[in-house]
């Protein structure tokens, strides 16, 4: 989305985290989950809430309420997870709720820098008759950082 408004149709899947509405490409998601016990990983970014056991697989959840700096709180069976896949890594997103899908008209998105520069994990902005959809960089959901020491206690937790 960088260099100007997207050209073509984005087919996006919209989340609710803290009442605030956000959205990833539909490419790049894999599933929605209900919640489910999150197991405490050792070591891990705090952005890191733990991981689960997806078809046999270790995903770690990330709390984007703790990466937006937002006030933490207990998830419940009423919470969802958005299962989503990384150039590096499946990764599973604690969400309040996941809306479904939705097609953003060409030029509906504008990259989140032009309106409010350092917003960093936001790649674009969409407006909506509805209001405004802040959609994530699933690229950056972890800095590069977070990705090695997330990736350190994993493997110490499989050995």
């Amino acid at each position: 989305m960088k260099g100007g408004p997207v050209r073509h149709a984005a087919r996006l899947v919209v989340f609710a985290v803290a009442g605030d509405r956000y959205a990833v490409s539909l490419a790049s998601v894999e599933r929605a989950l209900l919640m489910v016990a999150v197991q405490p990983v050792p070591g891990a970014p705090r952005v890191v809430l733990g991981a689960i056991n997806v078809a046999g697989r270790v995903v770690p959840v990330v709390d984007l309420r703790r990466r937006l700096g937002l006030t933490a709180r207990d998830y419940g069976l009423g919470d969802r997870l958005l299962v989503v896949q990384t150039p590096r890594r499946t990764l599973a997103v604690a969400t309040d709720e996941v809306a479904g899908v939705v097609e953003v008209a060409p030029g509906a998105v504008i990259p989140a820098a032009t309106v409010l520069p350092g917003l960093g994990r936001v790649s674009g902005i969409a407006a909506l008759p509805d209001g405004l959809l802040f959609i994530h960089d699933i690229e950056a959901f972890l800095t590069p950082d977070e990705e090695r020491d997330l990736g350190r206690a994993l493997d110490r937790t499989e050995t």
